[in-house]
């Protein structure tokens, strides 16, 4: 995984072209580079979160930010009476109850 000014991109390998390939996650844009080595890799990353940074910029739009705290999420009907049971019955908000399972499901780490 790469990470620059906030923006994290996952790589693979694409074995046909023999070129590294990254994308950007977490935003709504589609953001993509890649480069036959780590470091031609690396400056793709930087100049493809430059260029697109500039873009917004010069577009007057507000560039995506990652992971805004908000997503949806499809679950089984019975699964989704379950849990707001099992919310009411703590005293919880459904979304709070949920944040909750979820933070205990995800160890805590050192920011990437």
């Amino acid at each position: 995984m790469l990470t620059y000014k906030g923006y994290h991109a996952k790589v693979s390998f694409d074995e046909e072209d023999g070129l590294f390939v990254g994308e950007v996650f977490g935003i709504n844009d589609s953001l993509n580079f890649h480069g036959r080595s780590v470091d031609e890799l690396t400056a793709s990353f930087h100049d493809c979160i430059d260029n697109y940074l500039d873009a917004c910029a010069k577009f007057h739009k507000n560039p995506d930010k990652e992971f805004k705290g908000s997503f949806n999420i499809r679950i089984p009907s019975d699964l989704h009476r379950r849990l707001a049971l099992e919310a009411t019955r703590k005293n919880l908000s459904l979304n709070q109850f949920i944040k909750n399972t979820l933070s205990q499901a995800v160890p805590e780490r050192a920011q990437v």
